[in-house]
């Protein structure tokens, strides 16, 4: 950033649950409410909403692993996860319906923010895939994230 440039770098932000799965991987918030639905776990009204919802974000931005097939591969691309640039309104305010989903089943989610949370593998428009930097219990605790 020169002197003359007042941009703040770009804040990522991700969705995740709290607790590590059985992999040591924070499962995202979309997985967490794609595992209930596969589990038979939802209201119908739940279903269709996650249906829907879907279909909507698959068609909306394209899905990482279709471009660069090794971009969650755990051995290439240990731990990786996707995060959503701040710029990415359309997408982001559409989350909401996902945590509603999560806080009905009490599964807690939490949100990160960083402007660096790891290493990137990929990028698009609307997000980016990265590497966590250090492992460790919070893989994102060495990215100096913000917790809400």
């Amino acid at each position: 950033m020169t002197a003359n440039d007042n941009r703040r770098p770009t804040e990522y932000i991700r969705f995740q649950a709290v607790a590590p799965n059985e992999r040591g991987h924070f499962t995202g918030v979309f997985g967490l409410v794609n595992n209930l639905g596969r589990s038979g776990r939802l209201s119908a009204a739940e279903e269709h909403f996650r249906l829907l919802a879907n279909k909507w974000f698959d068609e909306a931005y394209p899905d990482p692993s279709t471009v660069d097939p090794t971009v969650y591969d755990p051995a290439v691309n240990p731990g990786a996860a996707a995060w959503f640039k701040e710029t990415a309104t359309h997408l982001l305010e559409r989350v909401d319906g996902y945590l509603d989903v999560l806080r009905t089943h009490g599964i807690a989610c939490e949100t990160l923010r960083s402007a660096a949370p790891g290493r990137v593998v990929y990028e698009d428009d609307v997000q980016i895939v990265v590497v966590p930097h250090l492992r460790s219990a919070d893989p994102w605790q060495p990215c100096h994230c913000h917790h809400q």
